[in-house]
């Protein structure tokens, strides 16, 4: 599977809430870099750190674009973020189903077909705004 086939299939994953095939799309010693937040690394970590996001929010991704380098070790998408905030996260607004729309966007590394680092970005005061409103 090219690089850009296996960021389809991670999203396409995703947006199906298919987290056994998102999961199986990374390697075991992934690292995870959080927007505005830590490191993490290794599958079931970010296993964990799934959970908890899906219980605190749903999200749609739509308007994907997804680029690689020639040598398909390296990937990055832009894509908007549709939401809604379901329970609140721990330091942030009150959740009470507030909907959001979100530009964001993904760096990738990939080895042997699987993602080995993701690092997300999106503006985190603008989904305050929206959500804090």
């Amino acid at each position: 599977m090219t690089a850009v086939a296996t960021i389809h299939a991670y999203y396409d994953a995703f947006n199906r809430q298919d987290m056994d095939a998102f999961l199986a799309l990374l390697d075991e010693n992934v690292v995870h870099d959080i927007n505005q937040g830590e490191r993490q690394t290794g599958k079931a970590v970010f296993a964990k750190f799934m959970d908890h996001m899906n219980r605190c929010y749903k999200e749609t991704l739509t308007d994907m674009v997804i680029m690689a380098s020639e040598d398909g070790k390296r990937a990055s998408a832009e894509f908007v973020v549709n939401g809604e905030y379901l329970v609140t996260d721990e330091g942030l607004p009150e959740a009470n189903g507030q909907k959001y729309v979100l530009p964001a966007g993904a760096f990738f590394e990939l080895k042997d077909g699987k993602v080995s680092r993701v690092t997300n970005y999106y503006n985190l005061n603008d989904w305050i705004a929206q959500v804090g409103a």
